[in-house]
């Protein structure tokens, strides 16, 4: 988990997020710590160091919760416990009851039929469209919501994910709390990693959202246009609408036809507030 701003530069942190990324995203590689602190330019030492001075854990143990989270997705979307054992790459079946016992707290085949567990670290700020709200688990955001006040935030939290524990941790998450209140106010950010469930269709909008460039705008059937799908406009806006991430998967960025707003899960007059402060 990320530290507090004191700990690390803003360069640091952009190449630490860089590398989180290139491992969230390719599971099955073998990150060793070699090959990645000669990516970010540092010894490996002083990498692993920084790493866990900006992250909070270790690469390895980053690495491992990216497997563990690609084997429980798999699992999730139906796939045999072998098939997704595969795709997050675990070399064996010893080495995934080896990796996975005590973190799924329960058996991988107990898993796939509909156990749940997980460990969300969230914070809340005031920012220019009211309270806001980021969830955390050990792979990156699941959630960013904005509402009147901490309480209506803490209760969508709780009906998100009923079965998580949930632990408040303003300190460790302050590094990315201060990316997402810049980008809150419409300014230029760095990206942070995600960690959100979707489906192909979802992952392919919400990935074109982030291509949008700050202070421009889509209409619904540009964007469905963009992603291979120029009939799915009404899709692609369903998809805008189940987006679990405000401001950091940028939904606010996408208009109708013809220039007017059109819903916004969050509330129009914050999608206005959104746009004209990117344009600026």
């Amino acid at each position: 988990m990320p530290q507090t701003t004191a700990d690390a530069s803003p360069d640091t942190v952009a190449i630490i997020t860089e590398i989180c990324e290139l491992i969230r995203t390719d599971p099955e590689t073998r990150h060793t710590l070699t090959l990645l602190s000669r990516r970010a330019g540092l010894s490996p030492a002083h990498f692993q160091r920084v790493f866990k001075r900006v992250v909070g854990v270790s690469p390895r143990q980053f690495a491992d919760a990216c497997r563990l989270n690609r084997f429980k997705a798999g699992l999730r979307q139906g796939e045999s416990v072998t098939t997704a054992m595969c795709a997050a790459g675990y070399g064996s079946s010893s080495r995934l009851y080896e990796k996975t016992d005590g973190q799924l707290g329960m058996t991988p085949g107990d898993y796939r039929a509909g156990g749940r567990t997980a460990l969300i670290r969230y914070s809340t700020a005031e920012c220019a469209l009211g309270r806001i709200l980021l969830a955390v688990t050990g792979i990156g955001v699941c959630a960013v919501s904005i509402a009147d006040t901490d309480d209506a935030l803490e209760a969508f939290l709780r009906s998100e994910f009923p079965a998580a524990e949930l632990v408040r941790t303003d300190d460790e998450l302050a590094v990315w709390l201060e990316e997402l209140l810049k980008a809150a106010a419409g300014g230029p950010h760095r990206a942070l990693p995600l960690d959100v469930q979707a489906t192909a269709f979802q992952r392919r909008v919400w990935e074109e959202l982030q291509r949008i460039p700050r202070g421009e705008t889509r209409t619904y059937r540009e964007l469905a246009a963009a992603i291979g799908e120029p009939t799915a406009a009404r899709a692609v806006a369903r998809a805008c609408a189940t987006n679990p991430t405000a401001v950091l998967v940028p939904c606010h960025r996408v208009i109708g036809t013809d220039g007017k707003l059109r819903g916004y899960r969050w509330g129009l007059e914050r999608k206005q507030q959104l746009l004209e402060a990117e344009k600026k």
